[in-house]
């Protein structure tokens, strides 16, 4: 493979953001565009951005300040209009500005003091048609203009090289413009209607072969068969409900009925079931497993972490322990007598329900009959993953778990190959947590902790990174060190790079209430469920986003008393975290977060559930998918159509290829 780049580190940084070759360099497309089209001058206002063309008719000066370094110069505009000009920390444009030589300046107009506080400067007018510039999202070492050349570059070699995917008829229908021209002009726009019409092309492109990838897909689901069983009976359940230490709601009710009767169709079930932290998507799942046991088959619950793993272990033991339901855990650090035990177990079928993690589906892990498998935080899984272990039996049912819910009508849309069940009440009231922004320097931070040792109560503190950062984001290491200082023996520290057992150890404490202060990345995300914790102190909560911060949120005021989120971030951003102060609705946080982030931002393994698309945002172009969607059926309903073979014959594909990339 040529390298993209003369680079190598370059070329390194390049791959790490998954580009390998000129088609992944043009199909990612910029973050946004900066506008800089000159500014009309007259009237104004206060901190209002501007763009202006004119010359520099003083030296710069270099001012001494204990603080960051400034640079001032007198600059007039071509409208005849003088302005003082300050730059923080450019101290080379002192020797780089010249006299008298036409510049464009970029920054914000303080009216009270008639100055523009500098941005950024360049020598020359800019031409009316280079005014748009793209913004990609880029790793802080990667030079933005090297970056952009690439581009240029990339384009040039694909020219003749570049074809769509949408038919003929689709094209025509919504006057669509050539897609080798939608991506020129994506990357090198000379107005914003020529952005407008490049990405109706590829949004509507994107959509339509995600609609009908997941329209095949479920056709594939529907034609797998079950081995004929014995149909369960909803109300054989009722015993085992009626000794549940709690009252289900309505909702647990309907949506163990629709999964019940999932489980009795001769298809397979492949059903999501979503619901906001708190609204009993566990005990829906038990409710599952004990069908599954009424039908003899084996059943499987399998979580992303070894903590989530346990408890789930922990509290399946309470649940069925009035019942004949034999169940193991087996994790990666089980150790290897007890695994084999457990194996042969499972091939003998002595046991009734496995709850582990990824060892669930090693190779060497056979089922008598494995029923239904259920995969909790299933976005935190791959495609190969869910297929691995549902392949483990004669097929499987499969009941998928998110604790990231999103309306049903943009899930039905983004989940199309699922069915899905959808929890909205909680069991118990709400959880009574109040959500506060504040900068790093605030008094409030220890003011919250004090309060909650005080109160007998436990802290969280969250930082996004384990050790020292250059961009100074905050590191775990470096908050262990401070709040060891101020409580002394009361603090433990926990991230992913600790041994198993270190983990374990500091877990069991915390639990068990020997340590007070827990700082940890966002490991704590799932599977933590200490009701003694009250506080959650999260540092550069512009980092995490907003589903996250939701979902971190939960880990606190579990014994449903009054509790306190300090959201901690010095950037100027903030705004964008409001919604969590104001609400804790997880449908409004999730689609909030959805709309926040960029086309290809939204890492749907890492943290949302959602697929995670080049050029669509799932919000704002919510429309596009559901003509996509309609459209896609047409397609699959007229397969025979030669004009439609050629983008079927690409999604299957796709589909294939994605099988064999995960197998």
């Amino acid at each position: 493979m040529d390298k993209l780049t003369k680079s190598p580190r370059l070329n390194t940084l390049l791959n790490q953001m998954g580009i390998f070759s000129p088609y992944d360099v043009i199909n990612r497309l910029p973050r946004k565009y900066e506008d800089f089209s000159y500014t009309r001058e007259r009237n104004l206002s206060d901190k209002e951005r501007v763009v202006l063309l004119g010359k520099v008719i003083s030296l710069p000066k270099l001012v001494p300040t204990k603080g960051p370094k400034l640079i001032t110069f007198d600059f007039l505009t071509r409208e005849r209009n003088y302005f003082k000009v300050i730059f923080f920390n450019q101290s080379y444009l002192e020797k780089t500005l010249k006299i008298d030589e036409t510049y464009s300046l970029v920054g914000t107009f303080n009216l009270k003091r008639n100055e523009i506080n500098g941005q950024r400067i360049y020598k020359g007018e800019i031409p009316k048609e280079e005014s748009l510039k793209p913004v990609y999202v880029l790793p802080s070492s990667y030079p933005h203009h090297l970056y952009s050349g690439l581009v240029k570059r990339c384009l040039k070699k694909l020219e003749g090289k570049i074809f769509s995917l949408v038919p003929y008829f689709y094209l025509n229908k919504y006057r669509l413009i050539n897609k080798e021209v939608a991506l020129n002009w994506t990357h090198q726009p000379r107005d914003k209607k020529e952005i407008h019409q490049a990405l109706r092309h590829l949004k509507y492109e994107e959509a339509l072969l995600f609609s009908l990838k997941n329209q095949m897909i479920r056709e594939d689901n529907k034609s797998l068969k079950k081995v004929k069983k014995e149909p369960i009976d909803f109300e054989m359940s009722a015993p085992f409900v009626d000794s549940l230490p709690f009252k289900l709601t309505e909702d647990q009710k309907q949506v163990s009925r629709e999964i019940i009767e999932d489980m009795n169709q001769s298809s397979l079930m492949y059903r999501l079931l979503q619901g906001d932290v708190g609204t009993g998507k566990t005990i829906v799942s038990f409710i599952a497993l004990y069908a599954n046991y009424l039908r003899g088959d084996q059943g499987a619950l399998m979580a992303p972490t070894d903590a989530l793993a346990r408890q789930h272990y922990a509290n399946a033991l309470k649940i069925f322990k009035n019942t004949k339901i034999k169940i193991a855990l087996l994790l990666g650090s089980t150790s290897p007598a007890t695994k084999k035990q457990i194996k042969e177990d499972l091939i003998d079928g002595y046991l009734d329900i496995v709850i582990g993690t990824h060892s669930l589906f090693t190779k060497d892990t056979s089922y008598s009959s494995l029923g239904l498998v259920i995969i909790d935080e299933q976005h935190r899984f791959g495609v190969n993953q869910r297929i691995a272990l549902a392949s483990k039996g004669d097929h499987a049912d499969l009941l998928m778990m998110s604790a990231t819910p999103i309306p049903r009508s943009l899930a039905l849309t983004i989940f199309g190959d699922l069915d899905i069940s959808t929890l909205y009440s909680f069991p118990h009231k709400k959880r009574d947590v109040v959500t506060r922004i504040f900068s790093s320097e605030s008094d409030k931070i220890f003011g919250a902790v004090d309060y909650a040792l005080k109160n007998d109560k436990q802290v969280y503190v969250i930082a996004p990174l384990i050790d020292f950062s250059e961009d100074g984001r905050f590191s775990t290491e470096q908050l262990y060190e401070k709040f060891a200082v101020k409580y002394p023996n009361k603090v433990a520290m926990l991230h992913g790079k600790m041994k198993q057992d270190e983990k374990e150890e500091i877990l069991k404490n915390f639990y068990e209430g020997n340590v007070k202060i827990l700082v940890s990345t966002q490991v704590v995300e799932v599977g933590i469920d200490v009701k003694n914790a009250n506080t959650m102190i999260i540092y550069d909560a512009t980092h995490f986003g907003l589903a996250s911060l939701h979902q971190l949120r939960g880990r606190i005021g579990r014994d449903g008393s009054k509790s306190y989120c300090l959201l901690i971030t010095d950037d100027e951003n903030a705004k964008k975290l409001n919604i969590l102060t104001k609400s804790e609705d997880g449908f409004k946080i999730a689609e909030e977060d959805m709309r926040q982030r960029g086309p290809g931002e939204l890492s749907g393994i890492r943290q949302s559930g959602i697929p995670d698309f080049s050029y669509l945002n799932i919000i704002d172009d919510y429309k596009i998918f559901v003509v996509a969607r309609e459209d896609a059926k047409e397609i699959l309903n007229n397969r025979d159509n030669k004009n439609y073979q050629w983008i079927i014959k690409r999604v299957n594909y796709l589909i294939s290829d994605e099988k064999v990339k995960k197998a």
